[in-house]
């Protein structure tokens, strides 16, 4: 069983030096587990903060254990009655070659890839990703017909699925991306209505530009100055979600605070954040939604 495991702890940037290869055996399953050959991994911001000292929402991976991630493979051998050989399943397997597991242990979330699902779909827009966007945007942001909703990272996973749910809903959606090619694919493929490149366009320039009115809802996936941006731009009662802070991921200490938070006073705004775990008892009836 071939893995990747935590070597050390990064302090800034993550690099190969902070994994190494291992080694182990693929034990049989015992009554009630299922064997799995990992085929596909899933890479989310969210991962950096697993391997700091100090995570914060998820227990911190341990130097010399495998890296935690969601994944997807197939099911080799079964002695679980749910489960049989050649089924197609997602879970917290990690970054190893093959899985052993219960499919009753809550921490490993295996789940049936369903028939006509794709293992990236599974993955990704039906998995955490999806979700995470879906009761951000949804829960969280409250989109109605009409508003101006202004997405950061809006090229990535998370952001991305966001904005076209605001979309979905009526919204006029602005995404800020790096680059000139992630700005074509949103307004191109995912149908944002402008896109914003702040590595070659002032931001807060842009966004008054786009949404003279100021911005009902953003969706935050990056923090720093480019959150000091959308606080700059927001029309009365504003929604700020934070999803995330990327920016500070690897800064090695605690992030900027917004200088202007006091945006919120003026224009009787909200910021709030979500962990999506605080959303467990929907999962089902929002994945059954999302899907159809």
């Amino acid at each position: 069983n071939h893995q990747w495991v935590l070597a050390n702890r990064p302090t800034e940037a993550v690099t190969i030096d902070n994994f190494a290869p291992a080694e182990t055996g693929v034990s049989d399953p015992s009554p009630g587990q299922i064997l799995i050959k990992v085929t596909h991994l899933s890479f989310d911001p969210s991962m950096r903060g697993q391997i700091a000292e100090n995570p914060g929402y998820a227990a911190a991976v341990p130097v010399g254990g495998v890296m935690r991630s969601m994944a997807a493979g197939e099911v080799i051998v079964s002695r679980h009655p749910d489960f049989r050989s050649g089924d197609k399943v997602t879970g917290m397997f990690g970054w190893q070659e093959y899985a052993l597991g219960d499919p009753a242990d809550e921490a490993l979330q295996i789940k049936k890839i369903p028939d006509g699902v794709t293992v990236e779909m599974a993955l990704s827009v039906l998995n955490f990703t999806g979700l995470t966007a879906y009761f951000g945007m949804l829960a969280v942001g409250q989109p109605k017909s009409g508003d101006v909703v202004a997405v950061s990272g809006a090229a990535g996973a998370t952001g991305s699925i966001a904005g076209q749910i605001a979309k979905i809903k009526g919204c006029r959606v602005i995404g800020i991306a790096g680059g000139a090619q992630k700005c074509r694919w949103l307004t191109d493929v995912a149908r944002f209505d402008e896109a914003i490149d702040y590595k070659n366009e002032r931001v807060s320039r842009r966004l008054r530009a786009c949404a003279p009115n100021g911005i009902n809802i953003f969706y935050d996936n990056v923090g720093g100055e480019i959150l000091e941006a959308g606080l700059s731009n927001l029309a009365v009662g504003a929604r700020i979600v934070l999803c995330g802070a990327i920016s500070g991921y690897n800064s090695g200490g605690l992030p900027p605070a917004p200088r202007n938070y006091m945006a919120l006073i003026w224009k009787s705004a909200t910021m709030a954040g979500f962990m999506m775990n605080h959303f467990s008892e929907r999962y089902a009836t929002a994945s059954a939604q999302w899907a159809a």
